[in-house]
């Protein structure tokens, strides 16, 4: 009996070992099943030029009716064009005749690609360009606002336009901060944040109108009004954020550009816009605002991604509205460290196709010191949970002395990632590019 219980035993012993492994492979399968699968490329740097200011501030959009031909701009006038998905590209500049930075390049629903940018300090402006052949030629530079002069000063644009089915189909939709006098500490000077719109492609603009009702200082700090950075809803509305003294900011228009309501709080911002971070010569957490046009279970969410140190540290979030604006969540942190290392300077897109979002910024969680990664935030319902996914296969370290640029920049398209941000490698500024799918 001694020996058959014994026996019993061990065959108890061996079953349960069995079980637990059946187990633990079914937890791995689970896991796998519900992980973000993706197939990652390798970074490219695209820029050829070797230059200590610039490149930086790069910003990448993708040709919606050829997802091959993906273009990159940076300061002060680069493009770089590729026409097979980032196997190759051509690197070139704008031919002006006036282009003094912030660049922002965007494909609208037709394929028509725009260039915005700012003109000189003693020529100041929002001006245009556009091209017809996906990058490969542009039109000289055309003043959508601005006197020529150096006051009043215009800074940071951004466009947008229309790809929805809408009566508004194919508007494009420019916004920017005009300040008094830039960098004046006199309490009699303010900004405030315009926008234009164009119905013919480009050609011509409307007459900017004032959108912010409480105007912020003109010294470029937290007290400023600034980023202000248009998105459109599935049925043509025209969502705004912005930061400043008041938070974050909101407001809308309903008419196509025509006309904006009263501004709509969204949510404060720990330590305002104008971040601290070791290394950098400056940067900000400005909001980006975007709205998912998919058709899918989250159609209709608008979205705004920022940075802030309400936490101790810097790390980024997404607040979302469901009911056009009217109301706001709570934010959601992007990052999912546990650390109190620095995360910033981050840009998000809302896939058109699928209502993915993806959230690219920049990261200190696996260092003591000012090494930098760059990392990816997915998230796959609507906002409520992120997976982080590291994109850059080495770390960098930035010096303050030289200017690493306010924003980077990232778009997708049936869950095809593209992104651009900028890396110093011996004191010298490259832009890298790097591509997901998803």
């Amino acid at each position: 009996m001694k020996l058959y219980r014994m026996f019993l035993e061990k065959i108890n012993f061996e079953r349960k070992k069995f079980m637990n492994k059946i187990l633990i492979f079914l937890s791995i399968i689970f896991i796998s099943l519900n992980s973000i699968s993706y197939a990652q490329y390798k970074n490219v740097i695209i820029n050829k030029s070797q230059k200590i200011f610039e490149p930086e501030e790069p910003c990448i959009t993708i040709n919606p009716l050829n997802p091959l031909n993906i273009v990159a701009g940076a300061n002060i006038d680069w493009y770089y064009v590729t026409t097979d998905g980032g196997e190759s590209w051509i690197e070139s500049r704008l031919p002006g005749p006036v282009v003094y930075g912030d660049p922002v390049v965007y494909f609208d629903a037709l394929g028509n690609l725009y260039y915005t940018h700012l003109g000189p300090f003693n020529n100041t402006g929002i001006y245009i360009a556009k091209s017809t052949n996906g990058g490969l030629d542009w039109s000289n530079s055309q003043r959508i606002f601005g006197n020529g002069t150096s006051e009043p000063f215009q800074d940071k644009e951004w466009i947008t336009s229309d790809r929805t089915n809408s009566k508004f189909k194919n508007n494009l939709y420019v916004s920017w901060t005009q300040f008094d006098k830039y960098g004046s500490k006199n309490p009699m000077d303010s900004s405030i944040i315009l926008f234009s719109r164009s119905t013919d492609f480009g050609s011509t603009f409307s007459v900017a109108i004032r959108i912010n009702d409480l105007a912020g200082n003109a010294a470029d700090g937290d007290e400023t009004v600034e980023g202000a950075t248009p998105a459109v809803g599935p049925n043509g509305q025209v969502y705004i954020s912005w930061a400043g003294p008041y938070g974050i900011q909101f407001d809308k228009s309903l008419d196509g550009g025509i006309t904006f309501g009263k501004d709509i709080f969204v949510t404060e911002q720990i330590g305002g816009w104008a971040t601290e971070i070791p290394g950098l010569y400056r940067c900000n957490g400005l909001p980006f605002t975007k709205c998912d046009i998919s058709g899918g279970k989250y159609n209709g969410t608008v979205y705004i991604n920022f940075s802030d140190n309400r936490n101790g540290n810097y790390d980024i979030f997404i607040v979302k509205s469901t009911d056009e604006g009217e109301t706001w969540s709570s934010p959601v942190r992007v990052n999912n460290d546990e650390s109190q290392a620095d995360q910033f300077m981050s840009n998000f897109t809302v896939d058109p196709v699928t209502g993915n979002i993806f959230v690219l910024f920049y990261d200190r969680r696996n260092y003591s010191d000012n090494q930098t990664d760059v990392y990816l935030g997915v998230s796959k319902d609507g906002g409520e949970t992120f997976e982080n996914i590291k994109l850059s296969e080495t770390p960098f370290t930035p010096v303050p002395e030289i200017f690493f640029g306010d924003y980077i920049g990232v778009d997708s398209y049936n869950d095809l990632v593209v992104t651009a941000w900028t890396r110093m490698v011996d004191k010298k500024l490259n832009i890298v590019f790097s591509k997901v799918q998803f």
